[in-house]
């Protein structure tokens, strides 16, 4: 089943095929270096972590992929996060990775939540400015309304220019200097590759998912290292409700003032420094 055309969003790495799914997949960094793996969240593709990856790809393996459903990955009958984890943990077999560093913004979040429950593929998890459920989401009740397959259709075939420049106030923190403007289109041309029944598993059966078990909860249960990055001016998900709960649960917790939700494009140095030590001291001293 293949994504929208969407012919200005180019690979930058290879395919992999994968339980009859081509998963786009890029590779940097020393192959005998420790692994990372950085996965993207809702409407989004590996480009999000461009920034982050060159800082890493010096000492680490980092391995970046487009989840089923985005960037230049086929989309599959099922994209919710278990069925996410399953390809992604399907990448990672066939690139011989074992005891990762996996990090997940956003939806991502819960891709590598259930990588890490599944499989020894995960040793350490970074969760990037999601909450736990959608208790406290600042989306509007709207937002959770039934999407209807044609519906989701229409709408994503018919969004206007304007909708991108919402998607950019509410990811980005308004007047930041670097608001992901390193390369304006990056939203548009993402959100244009990506495949509408995504607006279901986002809005509609996730919320489901996480009332019923909760990203903290399935930290607390999985008892790996876990480290939450998590932007002070998040637009979506208040900080401190957030930080609290990941911290009873056992998670080390980083707020970054002055970033919004995409902290991982806003401020990727601190991003990528702050995985780097987490990849090397997962407990601290």
């Amino acid at each position: 089943m293949p994504n929208p055309p969407n012919p200005e969003r180019r690979r930058i790495g290879d395919l992999v095929r994968v339980d009859g799914h081509d998963v786009h997949v890029r590779q940097d960094g020393p192959e005998d270096a420790a692994a990372v793996v950085l996965v993207h969240g809702f409407s989004c593709s590996m480009h999000w972590f461009d920034r982050i990856a060159a800082a890493l790809a010096a000492e680490h393996r980092v391995i970046r992929v487009d989840l089923l459903g985005h960037g230049c990955t086929s989309a599959a009958t099922s994209l919710d996060a278990a069925a996410q984890a399953q390809a992604m943990s399907g990448v990672l077999e066939r690139l011989g990775i074992r005891a990762a560093t996996a990090v997940g913004h956003s939806f991502g979040a819960d891709v590598v939540l259930a990588m890490a429950g599944r499989t020894d593929q995960v040793a350490r998890v970074v969760i990037v400015a999601q909450a736990p459920d959608y208790d406290c989401s600042r989306l509007p009740s709207i937002a959770f309304l039934p999407v209807l397959p044609a519906l989701a259709t229409l709408t994503h075939r018919l969004t206007p220019p304007w909708m991108a420049r919402i998607s950019r106030r509410v990811g980005f923190v308004p007047g930041h200097p670097d608001d992901g403007s390193d390369d304006p289109r990056r939203i548009a041309l993402d959100r244009a590759a990506m495949h509408p029944r995504m607006y279901r598993t986002i809005l509609a059966d996730r919320r489901a998912r996480l009332a019923a078990l909760p990203l903290d909860v399935q930290v607390h249960d999985l008892g790996l290292p876990a480290l939450a990055i998590l932007g002070g001016r998040d637009r979506l998900y208040p900080s401190a409700a957030t930080a609290a709960r990941y911290r009873a649960a056992g998670a080390r917790v980083v707020v970054i003032d002055d970033a919004g939700h995409s902290v991982n494009i806003q401020r990727p140095a601190e991003v990528a420094a702050l995985i780097h030590d987490f990849s090397a001291h997962p407990t601290p001293s």
